[in-house]
């Protein structure tokens, strides 16, 4: 759907362009849109690298499994459905500590795991867990402590000061997040 939605812009976009005389405007717009596109994914691939790999090296070093022990209370509080010592706890908590750190890229593997192993724990399989859809919800707010996407495309754009964003960021997602939890908690409650 977002295709065609993308598409018809486009198009929309080609045609007003031909009606009105415009069409060099809008292919340089194109190309200089291309360009700038290549030089974001340069930019973005260094820093994905950066963090998934400081990701990797910490789930090496045993920091995560020392995080997910401390943050397990936590966890089984808003997961009661997943046993403490399945696989899935172990991605749900790696997830969220790597969306705590702003490290979207390298939560992502971990978010697809963690749901992976919460529909093998789901004995309804035609409809997701309320444990999914909580984890779903909360890995889409997630409290974020260093917006690393956003400081480095805010960076990449020339902004004077590219962290100014960080206390905004932390205040919006600590929000957000805790509305997600009441509105879990109160919709586990209704189906309960």
């Amino acid at each position: 759907m977002l295709n065609y939605l993308w598409a018809a812009m486009i198009v929309i976009g080609i045609v007003y362009g031909a009606f009105t005389g415009n069409m060099t405007a809008v292919s340089d717009g194109a190309l200089d849109s291309a360009k700038e596109a290549v030089t974001l994914c340069i930019t973005m691939l260094g820093v994905m690298s950066l963090w998934t790999g400081l990701m990797e090296i910490a789930n090496r070093s045993g920091l995560i499994d020392k995080c997910t022990k401390a943050i397990l209370p936590l966890m089984q509080w808003l997961f009661p459905g997943v046993p403490k010592d399945h696989d899935a706890m172990q991605h749900i908590t790696t997830n969220v500590i790597a969306n705590f750190l702003g490290l979207g890229w390298a939560a992502t593997p971990a978010g697809l795991r963690a749901m992976k192993a919460l529909s093998e724990l789901n004995v309804e399989n035609s409809r997701a867990s309320t444990d999914m859809c909580t984890f779903l919800v909360i890995n889409i707010s997630s409290i974020q402590l260093i917006p690393v996407n956003i400081i480095a495309y805010r960076s990449q754009y020339g902004s004077v000061n590219p962290t100014a964003i960080v206390a905004p960021a932390i205040l919006a997602t600590t929000v957000s997040t805790l509305a997600a939890i009441v509105f879990c908690k109160m919709m586990a409650g209704k189906s309960a």
